[in-house]
């Protein structure tokens, strides 16, 4: 018997590809809206940063999902260390534009195009997400802000949101990446959590999975919240992890034994 069919479990309590709508909504995911919803009207940059695991991604799903698809137009990329133009031709290729050319010219030229019939003809506004920037080269943050100028830059058409870990910030103070670091106009950084709002954390993901009592007992939630640092990403795994050696035990109830159990399987 799995360990869903023990607890009774309608589906994967802690799965990675959650509907935003379902997603537990915090002060630190409204933070991060407010702060989307300026860029937007102002045409700036957003950095928004966290350890691994915090939930930066999520925040940023959650914030996405609940901009209408009819008025706007979200271009999603994952940074590397790859050159800039690696960077382009992942945003050609959200506009449905998969290119191989080699010509800076050419993609920016593109690209421009493509932002300006968003803009114009689609009547859509854009809100472009460059997810783990923290990779990005300096000599790409260097150039990254020429994409955003429209019209002797007094057109707000490509705000931005950049996301990463905390070294993040550090590597916009580097003087060549001045022109981009000036059109940052505001930031947030996303915390570990606190005991309390990881009891309350780990109680929503099993509402979702069809559970109404709260399977970890206190000392398995002490120990998730200890083991984890209070970021979310460990927290999923050892909560999984603890409730499958639940269910080996034939135990109805987690327990803080049981997460020492699953702790030991994660490196």
């Amino acid at each position: 018997m799995s360990y869903r069919q023990f607890f009774g479990l309608k589906c994967e309590p802690f799965s990675l590809d959650l509907d935003p709508k379902r997603v537990l909504r915090t002060e630190a995911i409204d933070a991060v809206d407010n702060r989307v919803q300026y860029v937007m009207r102002t045409g700036g940059i957003l950095l928004v940063t966290g350890e691994v695991g915090a939930g930066k991604s999520t925040a940023l799903r959650w914030c996405t999902q609940q901009l209408h698809p009819s008025k706007h137009r979200v271009l999603w990329i994952t940074a590397s260390s790859g050159s800039i133009l690696e960077v382009y031709r992942q945003l050609l290729d959200e506009f449905d534009i998969p290119t191989v050319a080699n010509s800076k010219a050419f993609l920016t030229r593109r690209i421009r195009e493509q932002v300006v019939n968003v803009v114009n003809q689609l009547h859509q506004q854009i809100l472009l997400v460059i997810d783990e920037a923290s990779l990005l080269r300096i000599e790409v943050f260097a150039e990254l802000h020429t994409l955003t100028q429209f019209e002797g830059d007094s057109k707000p058409w490509l705000p931005i949101v950049l996301v990463g870990q905390k070294n993040l910030a550090d590597n916009l103070l580097h003087r060549t990446v001045a022109p981009l670091a000036s059109r940052i106009i505001a930031r947030t950084h996303l915390h570990e959590v606190d005991r309390e709002h990881m009891e309350r954390y780990l109680a929503h993901h099993l509402t979702i999975a069809g559970i109404k009592r709260n399977l970890y007992d206190a000392s398995a939630i002490t120990a998730i919240h200890q083991g984890s640092a209070g970021l979310y990403r460990k927290a999923n795994n050892l909560a999984r992890g603890a409730l499958v050696a639940a269910a080996a035990d034939r135990s109805t109830s987690v327990t803080a034994e049981h997460v020492r159990q699953a702790d030991s399987e994660l490196i």
